[in-house]
């Protein structure tokens, strides 16, 4: 056991290299997705394959800044890269208002649809 206090803000299914986000067939965010943590959730997703059901859910993301719509319009244009295709699932309404105001809300509610 750890002496260090657990991370309040963490994703219940997160592991323990990255307490906000969990990759496999369906990646898990959860806690803050912000400014603090953005550029490691991104960093630990560049070492993960992009989630094979094209899910990425949002569930337990209880605070967001702008940065977390940096973090999904990365993923965006990299499932776009790869010809791979995703959705944001249960999108929290602040996240959803921040995208409405910088005007991207329809990247964030529509799935990426590539050409077969």
């Amino acid at each position: 056991m750890s002496d260090e206090p657990e991370d309040e803000m963490s994703c219940g299914v997160c592991g323990d290299e990255n307490p906000h986000f969990a990759a496999g067939d369906r990646w898990m965010l959860g806690g803050a997705l912000n400014v603090d943590t953005a550029a490691s959730v991104l960093e630990a997703s560049r070492a993960s394959a992009l989630p094979g059901t094209g899910i990425v859910s949002l569930a337990s993301v209880d605070g967001v800044d702008s940065a977390a719509v940096a973090v999904l319009l990365a993923w965006r244009r990299r499932a776009e890269a790869e010809g791979r295709e995703l959705s944001f699932m249960d999108v929290p309404a602040s996240l959803s208002a921040l995208a409405e105001l910088y005007g991207v809300e329809e990247l964030i509610s529509r799935p990426v649809r590539t050409a077969a």
